[in-house]
């Protein structure tokens, strides 16, 4: 590895998860998210979602990792009910902010919101931002069968612009109704991984940016930045068509492409592929890509799933010097006030 890579690397992982167990036991209560009951609950996964002290940041070494910022796992507390949801949201967050003051130079965080109650989901932000110093929200695209979108989540989005922090939109399980029609009929493993993780999550979530654009909530706020994972959720590669949306559209004040440009940072989201690494530079340039490494799901098979795969693959991109320090941590430092 040349010494050109390697002095004054750093690694910054803008996905990472954790939950608590009393969101846990909240989300199988609720029983509709099976992304929790089949995957996160199982006994490793939980346990390491709980854990964010020395068996992370021993992972975070292995993988060469030198901060991770922290989110609760999807789909937060996003689909229980608002009574549910904001105590939940705040002790979830506030145990977050305990493992960044443990370890301030090893963690960071992203808040997780009761949208169930935007008003309150927005009040939670400003107190997770203002007091507890984090660097911005994660949220799912679905709260019930509404998208981020609907007007009665505008309040989110004005706090986040006001605050000057990005908002990670996440995956979560798409409509059951699309899950039954679009991702159905298979054996149950088979049906699940093709409506999350294998493509419907990915979908949904591209969706779900596509029409904060379509709503406005780039002219309502024209510095508003947000994050996709997985190198843009099937959003980004597919840009240049989805630019299609801006002939004859009488309500928007830029193309479509314009924004997807201008207001979305992506990462890799654990998906550590330099050829979906190069075709995002491609769209958006090297100013919004950022590692992610999306622990602790991590576990892909390959030339980076062992030891030191976060440093290799930034190390090794196909990419000059300088933007594979953008890619690792300048971007990131950047965007999120690091």
């Amino acid at each position: 590895m040349s010494s050109e890579t390697t002095v004054g690397r750093r690694v910054i992982s803008v996905e990472a998860h954790a939950w608590t167990s009393e969101l846990r036991d909240a989300l199988l209560r609720y029983g509709g998210d099976d992304t929790v009951n089949v995957l996160s609950s199982r006994e490793q996964t939980d346990h390491r979602l709980r854990e964010v002290g020395e068996e992370r940041l021993a992972r975070m070494d292995a993988a060469g990792v030198d901060l991770e910022v922290l989110s609760i796992t999807t789909p937060g507390t996003q689909p229980l009910h608002a009574s549910e949801a904001i105590p939940l949201a705040h002790d979830a967050n506030d145990f977050l902010a305990d493992a960044v003051r443990a370890h301030p130079d090893r963690f960071a965080a992203f808040a997780t919101l009761p949208t169930p109650d935007p008003e309150a989901a927005a009040r939670e932000l400003e107190r997770c931002v203002q007091q507890l110093g984090m660097v911005g929200a994660q949220v799912v695209p679905l709260t019930g069968d509404r998208y981020l979108d609907h007007p009665s989540f505008r309040p989110v989005f004005e706090a986040a612009a006001a605050l000057k922090v990005p908002l990670y939109l996440h995956p979560g399980q798409p409509l059951k109704a699309a899950r039954d029609a679009m991702y159905g009929g298979f054996d149950d493993w088979t049906t699940l991984n093709l409506g999350t993780g294998g493509w419907g999550w990915h979908v949904d979530a591209g969706l779900a940016a596509l029409r904060l654009v379509l709503a406005g909530t780039f002219d309502r706020h024209p510095d508003l930045q947000i994050v996709l994972g997985r190198w843009g959720e099937l959003l980004i590669p597919f840009a240049d068509r989805a630019d299609l949306l801006s002939e004859g559209n009488l309500t928007l004040e830029r193309r479509v492409i314009d924004y997807i440009t201008g207001n979305i940072h992506v990462t890799a989201g654990g998906v550590l592929s330099h050829r979906m690494l190069t075709a995002a530079i491609d769209v958006l340039g090297p100013g919004r890509v950022m590692y992610g490494d999306d622990d602790p799901y991590r576990g892909m098979k390959g030339r980076f799933g062992g030891k030191g795969g976060a440093a290799e693959f930034v190390d090794t991109a196909p990419i000059g010097s300088e933007e594979r320090h953008m890619l690792g941590h300048l971007n990131a430092e950047r965007l999120l006030r690091l």
